[in-house]
C-alpha cells in the first residue's frame, strides 16, 4: 500500500527512465519545478544584491568621497549596504533551503522506488546479480545523483545567474572591460569537456571497484563463521587487500585527475583576472573610467570568473552523476515480474500438480531438466531424490514461477500453471529452504513473517509444535520474544530449520515445499518434526527434496532424478525391489547406518 501510494502521487520512474539521459532527468525532476524555480529566483536576488552593493561602492568612492556630489548621507548609504547584505542573505537561506528539500527530496523518491523496484524483480535476476553491487547503487549512486540532480543544477542556475548579471553590470560600466571578462570562457569549457569525457570513463571504473569491494565486504561479514571453521582469516584479508588496492588505485586515478584539473582551471582563470585588474587599472590612470568604477569592476569581475571556474567543476562533475544515472537505471530497466499477471484465482485449491514433458534451461543456456512427466495426487506426498545438479530445486522452483519452463505444460487442478498469477500461487506454496533464512527480530516475529492477516498466539503456538521447535523456544530466557540476532545465527541449525517450517506451517499453504529442510537436524528431532508434520501433511500436497532415503520412505510417489531426467519412480517398496540408482542408494546409506550402529554398540 505504501508503495502504491508515493508511486502515485510521484511519477513512474521505469517508464521515464527508459528514455535517453537527459528527457529522463528532466522527468525525475519536473515534479520539483516550482523549487527549482524558487531556488533559481532566490539566486538571482542575491546575485542582484551583491552586484549592487558594487554599484552602491562606485557612488559612495565617486560621488560621496571624491566629488562630494552625493545627494544623501552617509548614513543611508550604510545602511542601503546592511540592507542589500540582509537581501543576499535572504535569497542565499531561502536557494539553500529549497536546494535540500529538492535533494534529498529525490534522494527519498529515488531509493523508495529502487527499493520497490528490487523487491518486484524476478527470482532469477537477484539469483544473479551480486548483492554488494545492489547495496552500492542503491547507496552510493544515488548520494551521487543527490548531489547531481539537487546541488549541481541549483548550481548551474546560480552560475548562469550570477554570471549575466555581472556581465551585464560590467558592460554598465564599460563594455570593453565587459568583452575582456570573457575571453578565458572558451577555454574554460573546452578544458572541462576533455576531462569531462576522461573523468566520466575512471568513475565507471572506481564505481565498480567499490560495489566489488561491498560484495567481498558483504560476503565475508555474512560468512564469518564458515571463515572462522576453516581458518581462512588471512585468505579473507588477502582478497579483501586485493580488492582494495584495485579500489585505491581506481580512486587515485581519478583523484589525479581532479587534481589536475583544477591547477589548469585556476591558471586559466588567474591570467584572465590579472589581465583585467591590469587593463583596468590602466583605463583608470588614464581617466578612461573611475576609481569608483575600477573598485567595482575589481568586485564584479570576481563573481564572472567564479562562476566561470565553477562551470568547468560543474561540466567535471556531471560526468559523475551520469555514471550514476546510467548505472541506476540499468536496475529500473530490467522489467518488472508481473505478479498479478493471470485470469484464473479460485477462492481454493485442491494441490492436484501434473508435469507434461517440462524442459527447462537458464538465460545463460545451462540445461537442467528434460522431460520430465508426473502427476502429484492432492494431498499426497512426493519425494525428489538424486545427484547434486540433477534438478529437484529447479523442479519445485517451477511451482512458485520463480523460473518460467519453455516447454511442456504444468497444470494445478487441471489449469494450466500460466493462468495463475504469480501471487497466488505463492500465497498458496509454502516453502522451506535447505538453508533457512531468519531475521534480525524476535522469534515470534520471525514465525509470524509469512502471514499478512492478524494471527493469533494460539495458532502461533500450534504451528510451533507442529514443527516441534515449541518447547525448546520455552527454554529460552525471553521464549518466544527472544531475538534470534542477525540471521538467526544465536540459533542451532536444526533450531533455525524449525522455526522455518513453522512459518511455512503458519501460513498454511495448500502445496507444501521441503528443500532438504531437515538436513540441518539430527535423526531423532527429524523424526519429531516428521511425527508432528504427518497429519498436516495429508491435506497438503507436499514436495520433499531429501538426500536421505529414510526421510522419504512413507512418500506416496518417490522420482528419482538423474542427469536432468527422471529415472526411476514410485513407491520405496517398489523403487527398492528395481535394478537402478534408488537401490543403490538405499544399500550405500544403509550400509553407512549398520557400520556406525556397529561401531557404537562395540564402544559401548
Amino acid at each position: 500500500m505504501l508503495a502504491a501510494n508515493y508511486k502515485e502521487k510521484q511519477f513512474d520512474l521505469a517508464k521515464v527512465l527508459g528514455n535517453k539521459k537527459l528527457p529522463a532527468i528532466i522527468a525525475m525532476v519536473k515534479s520539483y519545478g516550482w523549487k527549482y524555480l524558487g531556488a533559481s529566483i532566490a539566486v538571482g536576488i542575491s546575485a542582484l544584491g551583491s552586484t549592487a552593493q558594487f554599484f552602491l561602492l562606485q557612488y559612495f568612492i565617486d560621488d560621496y568621497l571624491s566629488a562630494r556630489t552625493a545627494t544623501v548621507g552617509l548614513l543611508p548609504i550604510a545602511l542601503s549596504f546592511v540592507l542589500l547584505t540582509l537581501i543576499r542573505g535572504i535569497g542565499s537561506f531561502f536557494s539553500g533551503k529549497w536546494t535540500v528539500e529538492i535533494s534529498e527530496g529525490l534522494t527519498k523518491r529515488l531509493r523508495d522506488f529502487l527499493f520497490d523496484h528490487l523487491q518486484h524483480l524476478p527470482y532469477a535476476y537477484h539469483n544473479e546479480t551480486d548483492t554488494g553491487e545492489l547495496i552500492q547503487r542503491v547507496t552510493s549512486d544515488v548520494d551521487a545523483l543527490r548531489l547531481f540532480l539537487g546541488n549541481n543544477v541549483i548550481d548551474i542556475a546560480r552560475t548562469l545567474i550570477l554570471f549575466i548579471v555581472n556581465f551585464i553590470a560590467i558592460g554598465l560600466l564599460n563594455w570593453r572591460l565587459a568583452g575582456l571578462s570573457i575571453i578565458a570562457i572558451p577555454v574554460v569549457i573546452l578544458v572541462s569537456i576533455f576531462f569531462f569525457k576522461k573523468i566520466s570513463k575512471v568513475y565507471e571504473v572506481y564505481q565498480e571497484k567499490e560495489a566489488t569491494l561491498s560484495t567481498t565486504l558483504q560476503e565475508n561479514l555474512a560468512g564469518v563463521r564458515v571463515v572462522k571453521a576453516f581458518s581462512r582469516e588471512e585468505y579473507e584479508i588477502d582478497k579483501f587487500g586485493k580488492n582494495n588496492r584495485d579500489r585505491y588505485t581506481a580512486g587515485l586515478k581519478l583523484n589525479r585527475m581532479h587534481a589536475f584539473f583544477w591547477p589548469v582551471s585556476d591558471i586559466i582563470c588567474s591570467i584572465q583576472i590579472v589581465a583585467g585588474f591590469y587593463i583596468g587599472g590602466m583605463m583608470a590612470l588614464n581617466g578612461t573610467i573611475t576609481i569608483g568604477s575600477y573598485l567595482a569592476y575589481t568586485g564584479m569581475i570576481f563573481w564572472i570568473i567564479f562562476p566561470m571556474r565553477n562551470l568547468g567543476r560543474l561540466i567535471v562533475d556531471m560526468s559523475r552523476g551520469f555514471v550514476s544515472f546510467e548505472r541506476v537505471r540499468d536496475i529500473l530497466k530490467v522489467a518488472r515480474e508481473p505478479l498479478e499477471q493471470g485470469d484464473y484465482m479460485p477462492e481454493q485449491i485442491e494441490g492436484k500438480v501434473a508435469f507434461q514433458n517440462i524442459t527447462f534451461s537458464y538465460e545463460d543456456g545451462h540445461h537442467v531438466l528434460e522431460d520430465i512427466t508426473f502427476e502429484a495426487k492432492a494431498g499426497h506426498s512426493i519425494a525428489l531424490i538424486g545427484s547434486t545438479g540433477s534438478g529437484k530445486t529447479t523442479l519445485v522452483n517451477l511451482l512458485p514461477r520463480f523460473f518460467e519452463y519453455t516447454n511442456g505444460s504444468i497444470t494445478l487442478d487441471g489449469v494450466d500453471l500460466n493462468r495463475y498469477p504469480r501471487s497466488f500461487l505463492r500465497k498458496n506454496i509454502g516453502i522451506v529452504e535447505q538453508e533457512p533464512f531468519l531475521f534480525s527480530r524476535s522469534i515470534r516475529d520471525n514465525i509470524r513473517y509469512g502471514v499478512s492477516r492478524d494471527v493469533t498466539e494460539e495458532e502461533m503456538i500450534e504451528a510451533a509444535k507442529a514443527a516441534a521447535i515449541h518447547d525448546v523456544i520455552l527454554t529460552f530466557p525471553h521464549g518466544y520474544d527472544t531475538l534470534v540476532g542477525e540471521r538467526g545465527v544465536t540459533l542451532s541449525g536444526g533450531q533455525k530449520q524449525r522455526v522455518a517450517i513453522a512459518r511455512t506451517l503458519l501460513k498454511n499453504p495448500k502445496i507444501l515445499i521441503m528443500d532438504d529442510s531437515t538436513s540441518s537436524v539430527d535423526t531423532e528431532t527429524e523424526a519429531d518434526i516428521r511425527e508432528a508434520l504427518n497429519h498436516l501433511m495429508k491435506t497438503r500436497t507436499t514436495f520433499i527434496i531429501a538426500h536421505r532415503i529414510q526421510s522419504i520412505i512413507n512418500a506416496d510417489l518417490i522420482l528419482v532424478l538423474d542427469k536432468q531426467r527422471i529415472v526411476q519412480s514410485g513407491t520405496h517398496e517398489e523403487l527398492v525391489q528395481q535394478e537402478g540408482l534408488y537401490r543403490e542408494i538405499f544399500n550405500i546409506q544403509t550400509k553407512i547406518e549398520d557400520d556406525l550402529k556397529k561401531e557404537i554398540d562395540s564402544v559401548n
